[in-house]
């Protein structure tokens, strides 16, 4: 098999470089041809038959290896991110895809606050003397700038889960390059509508798919994003790597579930738009609500990312996370009290859900024990506003 990167098989229609609304509802789509179905099937085959001699690139074998679903999604997601993308079967299966690009022995700078899967995946391959971690301040560029002097890998989040740190992405990536390491960004969080980490250098976008993307809370997918191929060979070879490594790590997809996630992906822009606008509306009325301690959100003035999320991030996201009164006990409280708010640990789905982050024992020791992840979703604003308000009363009753 040829490991080479797709392409988007056919053209947007009307112009040449749309917008990312249209992107994310035209990319993948069969052609404008009479009697083509509007969207791609979903296939289900493990086999194909062989062509006659020696197969060739191109050639569809097995199906382990490719699959004409996969294939629409990846062109669909390439074509938002702006390079090539390969579907795992899960977020974990593609952070695994690029932590492996860490040499035996290497050095990875990973945030001090990042996704907990992210965090013990390191925690494990360190215990198992494959890495050296060095965690950071993800936004201390001053700090990412001294961690990567002879690291192989700096990995980042912007904004970080859960406390939602902004990055200094531009200045973070230019400091690991000249450094000679390679730059991994997670962009599960922003989604390529508020951020598009390969225009800023990165060599590897990351998605756990699962979330925003797919958007519906039914699926468990992820996702690897390269350079294009015109970038040149190293990111055809990184996308090669990445493709062997899914293939006989056997950490594919099944086509149903990426069928799901890419009628997820045609309306991200609407999800976005609105979960983001819900979020900030949301997180100016929690900073003067009498049981909140301290609201995260990019969108406020008073954040420390606020200044970097305007100047970087195409909006500021639909994480909120908060710091209520009575410490773990409070927070469990609201969590336990909320009628709409789903009391769950996932998050990027059209419904709101929260959870104390802490109950993890995988979770950063450094969050606060009484911290909230707020994941904003597109109700209306003032029915969640209404049942989050009630929740978090009771923090305040004897």
């Amino acid at each position: 098999m040829t490991a080479t990167p797709p392409s988007d098989p056919v053209p947007l229609p009307a112009t040449p470089v749309c917008r990312p609304a249209t992107v994310a509802v035209h990319a993948g789509r069969p052609g404008h041809v009479t009697g083509r179905p509007a969207n791609p099937p979903v296939l289900f085959s493990s086999t194909y038959r062989a062509a006659d001699g020696a197969s060739g690139p191109g050639d569809r074998v097995y199906g382990r290896w490719d699959n004409e679903t996969w294939e629409a999604f990846e062109s669909a997601l390439g074509a938002l991110e702006g390079g090539a993308a390969l579907v795992f079967a899960s977020g974990m299966a593609a952070i695994a895809a690029a932590l492996d690009e860490v040499p035996p022995g290497g050095v990875v700078v990973v945030p001090r606050h990042a996704y907990s899967g992210t965090l013990g995946l390191v925690t494990d391959r360190v215990a198992a003397g494959l890495l050296t971690a060095r965690h950071v301040d993800i936004a201390d560029t001053a700090e990412v700038t001294a961690a990567a002097q002879d690291a192989d890998l700096v990995w980042v989040e912007s904004p970080t889960n859960p406390m939602l740190e902004v990055a200094d992405l531009p200045a973070v990536i230019a400091a690991a390059h000249a450094a000679g390491a390679r730059v991994a960004v997670d962009n599960t969080f922003a989604t390529p509508l508020l951020l598009r980490p390969l225009e800023h250098g990165a060599d590897l976008v990351v998605h756990s798919v699962t979330k925003y993307l797919a958007g519906h809370s039914d699926v468990v997918l992820g996702a690897c994003v390269t350079a294009g191929p015109d970038a040149g060979e190293p990111a055809r070879q990184l996308f090669g790597r990445l493709l062997r490594r899914r293939t006989m790590h056997g950490a594919i997809p099944g086509p149903m579930e990426v069928w799901l996630a890419l009628r997820g992906l045609r309306t991200l822009h609407l999800r976005v738009e609105r979960a983001g606008a819900n979020a900030a509306e949301l997180a100016r009325r929690l900073s003067g609500h009498p049981a909140v301690l301290q609201v995260r959100h990019p969108s406020l003035p008073t954040d420390p990312g606020h200044e970097r999320a305007a100047r970087q991030l195409g909006g500021f996201g639909a994480i909120v996370s908060v710091e209520v009164a009575g410490g773990a006990t409070g927070a469990e409280r609201v969590a336990s009290a909320t009628r709409l708010w789903l009391h769950a640990t996932s998050l990027g789905g059209v419904e709101s859900s929260l959870e104390r982050r802490r109950r993890h024992a995988a979770e950063a020791p450094t969050v606060p024990e009484n911290l909230l992840r707020l994941s904003v979703g597109v109700e209306d604003v003032e029915d969640l506003w209404a049942d989050l308000d009630q929740a978090l009363r009771t923090t305040l009753e004897p």
